[in-house]
Formats: structure tokens, sequence, C-alpha cells
């Protein structure tokens, strides 16, 4: 797409219609033997798919053949990740350059690229600062035009999760962009405390954006990420529901720290396996922080992660 998009435009792909939700396709009857082997080809699969037909097409769920590669951070700040490091074109050259190494070791499953802004951040008592518009739009706009996507990170402060994710429910306009919640940003005192959210309040996240996708005739699936690092951070995670079909949950494993930190955040994020798509946060060594991994995984490294990750973001 090479067309710019300015704010409040409303934009469609050449799929303007969502699929139909209510229209299920049941194959054929099946002697037992085949029911039997797609039966266990069905469960065999890390996410719920809708149907069949939308898993041969790929039309309708990204990470059902792709990977995902991203770059975290806030594009005015170099402290809070490598979008602040980095133009946007050397930001995309970069991604390029990872995309290829992940297409490598991946299992011949292709590699999407993306930006993954901080847009809401948290201040002191718990206030959030939200990106600008005209910031917003130059990311999603070079994205649209490089096949990229975008994920829009809100780190809550003092809102209710249901709160912080309206404030990004009209950006889904944009049919690249995602969106992604931050629990340990949910706080009046950010820096002294570690926020947390509630199963709950996810499933209420979930279905707020699925109400908002089904009355705007938005088309397609949207991912929605929560971060983790601290078994606290989200609370009765055992009653999150994965099941939505218009929402993508994504489970990831933040933190920085050694190898065995990170294998150990992995694996107890792991053990939500009612989040079955996991992804994995890099922290890469950088000048103005000391917050960085110790090694940084490399991608046949990250790919063997048991459960494989489908998001795989650096900061």
């Amino acid at each position: 797409m090479n067309a710019q998009v300015t704010p409040g435009t409303s934009i469609t792909n050449e799929k303007t219609a969502a699929p139909s939700i209510g229209a299920r396709i049941f194959p054929p009857l099946f002697l037992t033997d085949a029911l039997s082997a797609f039966k266990n080809q069905e469960a065999a699969k890390p996410y719920w798919v809708p149907e069949q037909s939308e898993a041969q097409s790929g039309d309708f769920s990204l990470l059902l053949n792709n990977d995902i590669i991203a770059y975290y951070g806030h594009p005015n700040s170099r402290l809070m990740g490598i979008l602040g490091r980095y133009s946007i074109e050397e930001v995309d050259r970069q991604l390029v350059e990872y995309a290829e190494q992940y297409r490598a070791v991946n299992g011949g499953r292709g590699v999407r690229t993306a930006f993954y802004l901080i847009y809401g951040t948290v201040w002191p008592a718990g206030e959030i600062g939200r990106m600008g518009d005209e910031n917003v739009m130059r990311y999603i706009n070079y994205a649209l035009e490089h096949n990229m996507l975008v994920f829009l990170d809100h780190q809550i402060g003092k809102y209710t999760p249901l709160e912080a994710i309206r404030f990004l429910l009209p950006w889904l306009q944009y049919p690249n962009v995602h969106l992604a919640l931050d629990p340990e940003w949910r706080t009046t005192r950010p820096m002294e405390e570690i926020g947390f959210v509630r199963a709950e309040e996810v499933n209420q996240v979930q279905q707020e954006m699925e109400n908002y996708l089904i009355k705007n005739n938005l088309p397609g699936e949207r991912m929605l990420v929560i971060h983790q690092f601290k078994p606290l951070m989200i609370q009765n995670r055992e009653r999150i529901r994965s099941n939505f079909e218009r929402v993508r949950l994504v489970h990831c494993a933040d933190g920085w720290g050694t190898a065995n930190q990170k294998l150990g955040t992995y694996l107890e994020n792991a053990n939500a396996t009612n989040i079955p798509v996991k992804a994995f946060k890099i922290f890469l060594p950088s000048s103005t922080t000391s917050n960085v991994d110790r090694p940084v995984f490399e991608p046949q490294r990250v790919m063997g992660l048991n459960p494989r990750p489908y998001l795989i973001m650096y900061q």
C-alpha cells in the first residue's frame, strides 16, 4: 500500500469484509481413521483456529503462517528502547536482517516485522502521557507501505485495563495495528512498585476489542499482547480466556537478566497453558542502560524455547 494515511481516515485493504464469524463450514463425513487423524492434527495446533479453510488460506490469523520480529520503544526516548535510538529507516533495515536470521531457523514459516510503540507512558502518580497522533501515524504509514505491523502498548498507570484499552481502540481502523498492555506499570507509584492486572480484566479487554472490531466491521483478527515477568503481575491467571474469535491473546515473557533468569521467567509463563501463544522479549546491549540480557539469545536458541514463541521483540 503506497497511499499515505492521515489521522481519522478510515482505510481498508483488498479484503474489506471481515470473515463470517457465524458461518461455520463443517467437513464432510470422514472415515473413522481419517476423522481421528484430523482431530489429532487440530489438537496439536498451538493455538485455536476458527476453521480449516481459514487455516489453509492464512488470511485470518497472521500467526498461522508467520512469526513476528519487533523493535520496542518510544521514538522520542533513547532510554525507553531501541526505537528511540535509530531512524525509522534504520530500524526497518535492522529488522529485515533479523527476519532473515529467523527465517533460516523457524522451520519454513514466514516472518513479519513490526514496530512496537510505547503509546501510553506512565508518569508520576499514575498519569499517562500518550504519544501524539502525528508520531503514531508516521509509523503506521511507513508500516503500511513496507508490509509491516504496528503494536501500540499502553502502560495503564492509574487507569483500569478497560479504560486504557479504550484509548487504543480507534487505532484498530488501520489493518496493521495490534494492541498491548503492560501490567508492570499499572500503578500510581512507577519505579517503586510492580503493578498487576486480574484475569477478569484481561478477559474484559479482549471482549471490548472484539466488540469494537465487529461493531465497526473491521476485518481479520487482532493481537493483544500482555507482558509478564513476575507471578503476581497477572492474578488468577488460570481464569484467562484465549478463545475469543477476533482477538489473539499473546503472553510475553518480559524482563532482562542472565540466561537462567530469562529461562526461568519463560518457563513460569509456559505454565499458563490456557494462554498458548507465547512471546519472548530480548534486551539488547546499549550505552543508555545497564538493563540488558547476558548473553543475548540468538535466533536459533529463541526458536528452541518450549513452547516456541511466535512474537519476538527487541528492546
